[in-house]
């Protein structure tokens, strides 16, 4: 057991450190980012039993756990949280009572919003190879990679994989044709159809930030020397290296497996890869296309980092302040809504409850009926939670009005001014995400073609292989205005291709 790097034939690359990456960074990354999930999801777990637990958290009737319930102090929660247990690593607090715990995921609508925003609408991809024919061809096999791999549906994931953790990686996983096409070494020429074919097979495997272990060059932080990913994944069959304890108690009943988890380690360079199960070597090849196949993407650039700016990570403690301040006013409202009454001198006054209708009598002239209780009006509490609200929308960017709750007036909406000028935030966030992620997408384009221009399959050229990425306007639009824009931007001399990807029409090519 252990790590043989013996294929990648570099000396500095040391299979000791790759056992501390996997052993202990591996640790440390994976709780990091996991909470960073847990905020954005908001998860809730089911609590049974007779444990001190069950009985701590059904005292107000609610047998669950959320998430977010990690950064509530322990007075509104009754439970005690460390860093090492996870979210759901809560012990009891002794005597202290379970209250009203509010949770409103602020965080989750925000980060959906921003998706919604960013690829909300199909984008494009324009090819800028100088012969008008490679440009339609290579357009096809663009869309045909995506398509394969999901469509919208994969840039909606990695804008949130990015907006949660910071980052995201992209795999780019030739399939087994492609392989096969690269070593016989075929100088034939294929027809596009069989092209697209080929195309369909390659893998875009989007990498969550729990798992990447990037190995990043010493002098320069932004290149990747090896890449590894480090992860436990569930296999179709049953452990059957029960304990000896459980078979005797199942006598080897199928109830007393559990499903069989291994820990996977992959390990990917320029020239080769290898893959481990529970470190112990499964498969192992080399790579002919001499790059490494993976694309970093950072969610908002952040200098000297690795890791991007995360758009959940600054949002936590306004989030924290927030459901503890919402659990506050919960737990007062219940001890405040229910008027009470304090009766003296009237004889059986607690064996008949406060009705309508009910009536009391007394010979004793100093009886009353008191009231006290009921809720009563915080306007510092409100306030506060209210400049709360304002404060994540400053943080994020994101305000009410994006997912479409507007409670002032904008304004002429006839005209875009009003609107840009309200979610000026949101643009300027969004235009630097566009910069980012529209890069990303080139480099994910750029390697694609290049190794099918290695395997032989698609010939191009550098000069070929660059790629525009066109993000439509999240806004709504005027056609009329939209128009005489594309009109005066034909005049100028843009040709008229771009023009009309820009306003939405697929462009056909006669054969």
């Amino acid at each position: 057991m252990g790590f043989d790097v013996g294929i990648f034939k570099d000396p500095q690359l040391e299979a000791d450190y790759i056992e501390w990456l996997v052993d202990e960074r591996s640790v440390d990354t994976q709780r990091h980012f996991a909470k960073l999930w847990d905020y954005y999801t908001n998860p809730m777990r089911e609590v049974s039993g007779h444990s001190s637990l069950y009985r701590k958290v059904n005292e107000v009737g609610r047998c669950y756990l959320q998430a977010q319930e990690h950064g509530l102090p322990t007075r509104i929660t009754g439970l005690v949280h460390s860093a090492e247990g996870g979210v759901f690593g809560g012990r009891c607090a002794g005597e202290v009572q379970r209250k009203e715990v509010v949770i409103e995921n602020d965080i989750g609508w925000r980060i959906n919003a921003a998706v919604d925003f960013l690829f909300g609408k199909p984008i494009s991809f324009v090819s800028r190879a100088p012969d008008s024919r490679k440009r339609a061809e290579i357009e096809s096999i663009l869309k045909a990679v995506f398509s394969a791999n999901g469509a919208i549906g994969f840039f909606h994931d990695m804008a949130v994989l990015g907006g949660v953790y910071g980052f995201v990686d992209c795999l780019v996983r030739p399939g087994n044709e492609i392989l096969e096409q690269s070593i016989s070494s075929s100088s034939q020429t294929l027809p596009l159809e069989d092209v697209l074919q080929l195309t369909q097979t390659i893998g875009l495997e989007l990498i969550e930030a729990p798992r990447a272990l990037p190995i990043l060059d010493e002098n320069d932080y932004t290149k990747i020397r090896y890449y590894i990913q480090h992860f436990h994944q569930r296999k179709n069959s049953l452990d059957k290296k029960g304990s000896f304890l459980g078979r005797l108690l199942w006598q080897g009943k199928r109830s007393g497996c559990e499903q069989e988890v291994v820990e996977v380690t992959e390990i990917t360079s320029a020239t080769a890869w290898q893959r481990y199960e529970n470190k112990q070597l499964v498969a192992e090849g080399e790579l002919p296309w001499g790059i490494l196949p993976v694309v970093h993407i950072q969610n908002i650039a952040q200098p000297y980092y690795y890791e991007g700016a995360s758009d959940v990570e600054p949002l936590i403690p306004l989030q924290d302040e927030l459901n503890t301040r919402l659990s506050d006013r919960a737990s007062r409202i219940t001890f405040q809504s229910f008027k009470m009454y304090l009766g003296k001198g009237i004889e059986g006054f607690e064996d008949k409850p406060v009705a309508p209708g009910r009536m009391w009598h007394t010979d004793n002239p100093e009886a009353t009926i008191k009231e006290f209780g009921g809720d009563a009006d915080t306007p510092s509490e409100d306030s506060h939670i209210r400049e709360i609200r304002e404060a994540m929308d400053k943080a994020s960017g994101v305000t009410p009005v994006v997912a479409g709750v507007i409670k002032t007036r904008l304004g002429h909406l006839t005209s875009g001014v009003a609107l840009r000028l309200t979610l000026i935030g949101m643009l300027s966030k969004n235009d630097r995400k566009i910069f980012t992620y529209g890069e990303g997408l080139k480099k994910i384009c750029g390697k694609v073609l290049e190794i099918l221009n290695t395997a032989g399959i698609y010939k191009t050229s550098s000069a070929d292989r660059m790629i525009d990425v066109i993000f439509p306007s999240p806004l709504p639009e005027n056609v009329l205005e939209k128009l005489k824009e594309a009109q005066i931007k034909k005049e100028l001399g843009v040709p008229a291709e771009q023009v009309l990807r820009e306003l939405g029409y697929e462009v056909v090519k006669e054969s």
